[in-house]
């Protein structure tokens, strides 16, 4: 299995540090919500229907002609590559890893690859998969470059893949409203945006027939009652979605101004994380671990991802820590 941010017992483990010790900066997920809506009975105690509204209210939500609810993103992610014959697979990279590895794992070719490699490519391409905002670099692609490759890859049968888990903050860039057409796949978080990775809810919004194969690969009841209930509160509360979407984009500037104040200027990054590319990534990880702060630390390119201090606190520890290492390194 891949590494992932967010493992955090065995970062206490490593440094020998209680978990209730850390800040954990090392995943793209908000750290702060709202009160969840309470969960009906029925939904802990049958199992879960479709007709309960989830389907329509993460539609009007996301402006997508039709999806499907998935337990996570990382459900369509591994379930797409199984629903081709063996293609030509170009990944804009560096992303997301499980992207590659999925349709490694099945067989296809695969090739990774920069923007420019994929203007040059995109017409020996079956299959082109887009992190948008990217993870970890923040890089956006315009809507009408996507589609635009989009158009070039549906000529041939071959498909767009999408992987939109952070555009909540930056929805009018989304692709989810024309996920209807042939060839075009759409995948959304739930769990970033909301703060509620633990309930493993995502959606792939794509043409009817396509979402039919993959319901049928990933069986029945693949989200649960509880999670359903949840998810469909919250996609209808556009009061605190507005909240939300506000503070994490105030939020994201203000930890990009934080890190340039102590000379780690972002090389990227989007409301939910800032990334940063220097040739001394592992030195920083290391200092900042030892002072039981959490951080994503990418080797290639040499990098470190930070996610969203939760509170004032963690804020001004940050900024402590950080000042700690600039007079150390000084």
């Amino acid at each position: 299995m891949l590494e992932h941010g967010g493992r955090l017992r065995a970062a206490a483990q490593r440094y020998r540090i209680p978990e209730a010790d850390w800040l954990d900066l090392s995943t793209g997920i908000a750290p702060y919500g709202w009160t969840l809506p309470e969960v009906p009975a029925a939904a802990w105690a049958r199992l879960p229907e479709r007709d309960d509204g989830l389907e329509e209210a993460a539609r009007q939500y996301y402006r997508a002609p039709s999806l499907l609810p998935v337990a996570g993103s990382q459900a369509a992610i591994q379930a797409l590559p199984r629903l081709r014959r063996t293609s030509q697979v170009g990944i804009l990279s560096p992303c997301y890893a499980e992207h590659g590895a999925a349709w490694r794992r099945v067989g296809h070719r695969l090739e990774e690859i920069s923007e420019a490699g994929a203007r040059r490519a995109i017409d020996r391409l079956d299959v082109l998969v887009v992190v948008n905002p990217n993870n970890p670099t923040g890089q956006r692609y315009s809507p009408e470059l996507l589609l635009e490759w989009h158009a070039r890859l549906a000529e041939r049968g071959g498909w767009l893949v999408v992987d939109e888990a952070f555009m909540d903050c930056t929805g009018d860039q989304s692709l989810a409203r024309v996920s209807h057409l042939p060839g075009l796949i759409v995948l959304r978080s739930f769990g970033k945006f909301f703060g509620l990775a633990g309930l493993r809810l995502g959606f792939a919004c794509a043409a009817p027939e396509l979402l039919d194969e993959m319901e049928e690969l990933l069986g029945p009841w693949a989200v649960s009652g509880p999670a359903r209930a949840i998810a469909r509160g919250l996609l209808q509360d556009v009061g605190g979605q507005a909240r939300q979407r506000e503070r994490l984009l105030r939020d994201g500037q203000r930890l990009a101004r934080l890190l340039g104040s102590h000379g780690l200027q972002p090389t990227g990054g989007c409301s939910l994380f800032q990334w940063v590319a220097m040739p001394h990534a592992g030195v920083v990880h290391e200092y900042l671990a030892a002072h039981g702060i959490l951080t994503r630390l990418f080797l290639t390119p040499s990098s470190l991802r930070f996610g969203l201090p939760p509170d004032e606190a963690g804020w001004q520890r940050l900024d402590t820590v950080l000042s700690g290492f600039a007079r150390e390194l000084a």
